[in-house]
């Protein structure tokens, strides 16, 4: 999205600066301060081996409302131990100094390197100057300064009516790799202007993540500081949204949706080495739990995701991860597979008007849809993944070098 279309949130302002934390010549530390009439909601990784500053997040999230959110990248202050944890409290505390407010009203959050000790001394000594430079506009620095192996920021904004209000929602993310779903190395940070009630912010939120965060994947790794927050000024002045069925909460859910959907969709896009966005469609299951399972198996498949890499039509692979995928009495006469809008296999077997060059034709497409039905019933599910490639090996082999 081009700077000129990110809509700032009223109640909500943002800086970044280079703190040193890991790049040189880069932002790589962000505050942003949180209106006081602010809601806060967040969805964490359900990996053990949490960050210290997800510990904290959940702690202070449990006390109080936020007022500041500190956010850094080359360190994920994760697999520290004691120490990680006593320098992630270390600089909430010097937030809270600086800015007047209590130590719980601070949310840590890192991404980056996991198992080095997180440089406390740099990231204290920028705060002062992130604090003289908070700004309503600093949504693309924010974006810019929390990538790590990024290629780009990832930021989107809508609008949505509530009672003839026209209320605004902007989020920004980060993540290439180390993505898959319990949250998908992901942070995601979410406002809008609207008032909403805490219950139906986590609800919204929840269903949100659902169906876009925790419905990707890209290397079916979950990291250890996955985070996604959401949060509602209140300074729209509407009354607040507490019913999930009034109006204004549906569109609110709606706006939500769309863009959690579009920054998950940007993430994938932005696979480490990816050069293709493929989503894995799974109709005609028992259950969507059952479909879901199916296209995960899909969509981690090693050998299908190297033959995207290469516009390989081996549908065989793809065939394959089905079986696999744990349904045990799968009816394999009753699958079908397109590609695209290739049918290639019917009745558990080679489509009789299937061609290799059409099934070529598909798969060489920036975009493609594995559409997989499983002849067992009405459910359905849909993910989003990528492809694998050379690329993916050496950014990843060189990662901390």
């Amino acid at each position: 999205m081009g700077e000129d279309a990110i809509l700032p949130i009223a109640g909500i302002r943002l800086a970044a600066t280079a703190a040193g934390i890991r790049y040189q010549g880069r932002d790589d530390l962000v505050l942003m301060e949180l209106a006081p009439s602010s809601r806060c909601a967040a969805v964490l990784t359900r990996n053990a081996f949490c960050a210290a500053p997800v510990v904290l997040v959940r702690q202070h999230l449990g006390q109080s409302m936020p007022r500041y959110l500190l956010i850094n990248a080359g360190n994920a202050n994760a697999g520290t131990g004691a120490p990680g944890l006593a320098a992630a409290r270390a600089c909430c505390q010097a937030v809270a100094e600086a800015a007047g407010c209590s130590f719980e009203e601070v949310l840590p959050f890192s991404t980056g390197v996991i198992g080095e000790p997180l440089p406390v001394e740099r990231i204290v000594a920028a705060i002062p100057a992130l604090l003289s430079s908070l700004q309503p506009n600093g949504w693309m620095e924010a974006a810019r300064a929390i990538m790590t192996t990024d290629t780009r920021p990832k930021l989107v904004s809508r609008t949505f009516a509530i009672g003839g209000r026209r209320a605004a929602i902007t989020g920004i993310a980060k993540g290439a790799g180390m993505i898959c779903p319990n949250m998908a190395t992901m942070l995601a940070f979410i406002a809008t202007d609207a008032q909403v009630a805490p219950e139906c912010l986590r609800a919204c939120l929840h269903s949100a993540v659902d169906r876009s965060f925790n419905a990707i994947t890209i290397d079916g790794d979950t990291s250890t500081n996955d985070a996604c927050v959401l949060i509602a000024t209140g300074t729209l002045g509407n009354p607040p949204l507490a019913d999930l069925n009034d109006p204004g909460a549906r569109a609110f859910q709606e706006a939500l949706d769309a863009v959690c959907r579009e920054l998950a969709a940007e993430i994938v896009r932005d696979g480490e080495g990816a050069t293709k966005l493929v989503r894995v469609r799974v109709e005609a299951a028992r259950n969507r739990d059952e479909a879901r399972q199916v296209a995960y198996t899909i969509a981690h498949s090693p050998l299908v995701k190297t033959a995207l890499s290469a516009s390989d039509p081996n549908w065989g692979r793809i065939l394959a991860a089905v079986g696999r995928a744990g349904i045990l009495d799968l009816a394999i006469e009753g699958v079908e597979l397109w590609l695209g809008g290739i049918q290639v296999v019917a009745g558990g077997a080679r489509a009789p008007t299937y061609t290799e060059a059409d099934g070529a034709a598909a798969m060489a497409k920036p975009e493609l849809l594995i559409r997989v039905a499983l002849g067992r019933g009405d459910a359905c599910a849909e993910i989003l993944t990528c492809d694998l490639s050379e690329d993916y090996v050496r950014i990843n082999a060189n990662y901390r070098s």
